[in-house]
């Protein structure tokens, strides 16, 4: 329809142009009259005749079909219904998208590409080898908008999407590539998308289903997004059967300055494994495989240098684990059924922790909001560690500051701290006051004690008495 519209539309301007100059002159003797409605006529004919044989030109081939900046992958052959390998035609399309005019550059020796686009057509495409760019330096390309499956001997240890290349010389091999609305079956071998030593990459409205090793592997680079995806081992809705038989990671990140920003890891062994620092994450729910069957829904597995931020996330089942943690924030976030965090002692490290305004829902277990794993020595060096302001239901809540009282008639008066402080004999400020129940004199008394994270208060003499503590572990 749109193809006839535009011709018959230009006709009707043409003629309303050509009958204005024919009729708006001045008045011209009748064999004049008639010269000049001819001629227009003739010529309105020949001109609507040649937009009718633009409009109905059979398309060239590829090289043609393709020109500008979008590249559909059925003019090269692609089979978008997933009956034949689809694997060259994708990639000649993707060879030529490359080898497109450049717009100047990006960081130095990435060719600004101008936003050329692989365009998926809406298509189901097999492909049999990773869909690797041929060649690095290139940037401002986007894939997008269909299906890629793995056939069944597609390799492994391969990945659908391979954003790497063996150019060692290159400070980073891409740049500003983005992969949106597309659906990854790994069909269980290989994984989804691999980007190594790149810059800026984005990963927007994806579903990433059935991988064996990771849904996402970032390794390397700077600042790749992974924004509004869906990412799942076993496509599932919770309560499988087949849970504690889940493997693989949905996404990995050994790259700093990563973001993860409203995602859903739905099955996995690990729903994010982080290995480099400064990395965000917002808006994530893992319910990919629950604590009590191994899973663990974030793991931050950067000992010492960790500089993560945990904001808002749903943690489903499945807890946060961090190795010797330093600066890290963990704020707004809901933990549901059981599901903790740990801080994990590698080499005793604890620093500039914030675990705060968390929610944690229990099944009344007695099981500890955030716990201390001390299997491989115990925490030696602690600064700065907060957890507090975090609301608990049917589970233990564990902070680093406590309030209690206790009333009495003697001389010495004790706050047990143990089964609320997070670390172990470790208290660093006490705030206390005595309150005489009974004479209304000014007793002597003194803190004497905070070992074992209990309070200690004695008096000079024998009274009836109330005594207020707050306790602080912050160093």
């Amino acid at each position: 329809m749109a193809e006839s519209a535009a011709p018959s539309l230009l006709f009707v301007l043409a003629a309303a142009s050509l009958l204005f100059h024919v009729h708006c002159g001045y008045p011209l003797p009748a064999t004049a009259r008639m010269k000049l409605f001819h001629d227009p006529t003739m010529r309105l004919r020949d001109f609507k005749a040649s937009l009718d044989q633009l409009g109905s030109a059979s398309p060239g081939p590829p090289s043609e079909r393709s020109q500008g900046t979008v590249y559909d992958v059925t003019s090269y052959g692609a089979d978008p219904f997933g009956k034949t390998d689809s694997t060259a035609a994708i990639l000649s399309a993707l060879s030529d998208a490359i080898k497109g005019p450049s717009h100047g550059s990006l960081t130095a020796g990435i060719s600004n590409l101008g936003g050329v686009r692989i365009n998926l057509q809406g298509g189901t495409y097999v492909i049999s080898r990773p869909l690797q760019f041929p060649s690095a330096g290139v940037g401002n390309i986007v894939i997008h908008g269909g299906t890629l499956q793995a056939s069944a001997d597609f390799p492994m240890d391969g990945y659908l999407i391979d954003l790497s290349n063996s150019n060692g010389s290159m400070s980073y091999y891409y740049e500003f590539i983005t992969f949106r609305d597309l659906l990854l079956d790994a069909n269980y071998r290989g994984g989804g998308i691999l980007v190594r030593n790149s810059l800026r990459i984005g990963i927007d409205n994806c579903f990433i289903a059935h991988f064996s090793s990771n849904g996402i592997l970032v390794q390397g680079g700077h600042e790749t997004y992974v924004r509004n995806s869906f990412l799942g081992q076993h496509i599932t809705a919770g309560s499988d059967p087949g849970e504690r038989n889940f493997s693989g990671i949905g996404i990995n990140l050994q790259g700093n300055d990563n973001a993860v920003t409203d995602v859903v890891i739905f099955s996995a062994m690990v729903g994010i494994m982080v290995t480099s620092q400064a990395n965000t994450f917002s808006g994530v729910h893992c319910y990919n495989k629950a604590t009590s069957f191994g899973g663990t829904g974030i793991y931050l597995k950067v000992p010492g240098n960790t500089q993560t931020r945990i904001v808002n996330c749903y943690m489903d089942f499945t807890g946060i684990v961090m190795e010797d943690p330093v600066q890290v924030d963990i704020t707004d976030s809901f933990f549901l059924g059981d599901a903790y965090v740990v801080l994990k002692s590698i080499n005793g490290v604890a620093k500039g922790v914030n675990v705060v305004n968390n929610l944690f829902t229990g099944s009344n277990k007695g099981i500890d909001t955030v716990q201390l794993d001390v299997s491989n020595g115990p925490f030696k060096q602690v600064d700065r560690v907060v957890v507090e302001r975090n609301g608990a239901v049917g589970m233990n809540s564990r902070l680093t500051n406590a309030r209690g009282s206790t009333q009495g008639n003697g001389t010495r008066w004790e706050v047990d701290f143990s089964s609320t402080l997070l670390l172990p004999d470790m208290i660093s400020y006490v705030q206390y006051s005595l309150k005489d129940d009974s004479t209304g004199s000014f007793p002597k008394h003194a803190l004497r004690n905070v070992t074992k994270n209990s309070v200690v208060i004695e008096s000079e003499v024998v009274v009836s008495a109330t005594v207020f503590v707050m306790v602080d572990q912050m160093k």
